[in-house]
């Protein structure tokens, strides 16, 4: 490898998370989500190590759950989208996927093929207003898709606003669920921030996403911890001192105040890094923190490290992981660590640490 940038991916650390949140979901099922190629960390890799831990696992479409199944993942696999044709709705029955359902125009294409699913989820829209059929109109989609489902038909819905559980919003669809939820029935209304922050609702599914991968909105209840499990690591490639009055990177926006010592570190958005990242977000150092100085290029940034001298080239720097967390940064970007762990690019390797099975 060139260049010293790379993503360390924990996978010892992905299985205990999974181990701290099935402690927080007591008897309900784990649904691992992976879409988005497990939240930028590795999909194939990251399913394989949660496959003893998990119930099944949910993506977004299905090109995404035949690459599971193409790498000889058996459990079952959610597509949360649901069929987008009636010839997906075919590949879907023929892969053993677990369609979700949110319109009547894909119930329709179940009827004409006459596909049967071992699992069918059906979504319900109570507040979110992106996907799913009004709660009026739940009880004819049951009856509708029993025909296609070999098992449960399995009630779904999302929270629009479950980081602040006492919201309006979260409230009146909590209530909403409960009109057409049925307990002797199966259901999963939770997601991430939802389970971690204990929203109390009937279901007996619960699905995992970002906090899987360490990362967290809200905070767990007090003995509950997360590990991040990417490591967005690279190293110094170069260090110089500029005068009071010169600036750094594209449109001079960052301005010496002292004389400065620049390190520049070969990293950038065409890896993911994100170009919204504001001057003075946090960059690890083995001497302390370092920070952001100048915008982000294609492939550098510069920090200042003026306050750190043992810092040369050559010297290892974290852009997010263990400190910082994906989430701090993700506040300097305005906006959340979700979005900087799907953007991260093929540029950057990932390094995988691996775990044994726990069968073996």
């Amino acid at each position: 490898m060139s260049r010293p940038t790379q993503l360390t991916i924990d996978l010892q650390a992905l299985c205990e998370n999974a181990r701290t949140l099935k402690g927080l979901a007591g008897p309900r099922g784990t649904m691992a989500v992976v879409k988005a190629d497990a939240y930028g960390h590795g999909a194939v890799a990251c399913a394989r190590a949660l496959s003893d831990l998990v119930d099944g696992f949910a993506v977004a479409i299905t090109e995404e759950a035949i690459a599971l199944r193409e790498a000889g993942i058996e459990l079952p696999i959610l597509v949360l989208q649901g069929p987008h044709s009636p010839e997906d709705a075919q590949v879907m029955s023929s892969a053993a996927l677990w369609p979700a359902i949110s319109s009547e125009h894909q119930i329709d294409w179940l009827e004409q093929l006459g596909a049967r699913f071992d699992q069918v989820w059906v979504k319900c829209d109570t507040g979110m207003h992106r996907l799913g059929l009004m709660p009026h109109e739940i009880t004819s989609a049951r009856s509708r898709l029993t025909p296609h489902s070999v098992n449960d038909i399995v009630l779904m819905s999302h929270f629009a606003d479950a980081e602040a559980p006492d919201s309006s919003l979260t409230e009146r669809q909590l209530r909403r669920w409960v009109q057409v939820s049925d307990a002797s029935s199966s259901g999963s209304f939770s997601n991430s921030a939802a389970t971690a922050g204990q929203i109390e609702t009937w279901e007996s599914w619960m699905r995992l996403g970002y906090s899987l991968y360490g990362g967290s909105l809200v905070a767990l209840p007090n003995g509950y911890s997360l590990k991040p499990v990417m490591q967005f690591e690279s190293r110094i490639a170069s260090v110089r001192w500029i005068d009071v009055g010169e600036s750094v990177g594209y449109g001079g926006r960052w301005v010496a105040h002292r004389r400065s010592r620049i390190a520049s570190i070969p990293a950038g958005y065409g890896d993911g890094y994100p170009r919204a990242a504001r001057d003075g977000t946090p960059i690890g150092t083995q001497q302390g923190t370092a920070l952001l100085a100048g915008k982000v290029s294609m492939d550098m940034v510069t920090a200042d490290i003026t306050d750190l001298p043992a810092l040369e080239i050559g010297s290892p720097v974290t852009l997010w992981g263990d400190s910082p967390c994906i989430d701090e940064v993700a506040g300097y970007c305005d906006t959340i660590g979700y979005e900087l762990c799907t953007r991260i690019t093929q540029r950057t390797p990932r390094r995988f640490h691996r775990v044994t099975s726990d069968r073996d």
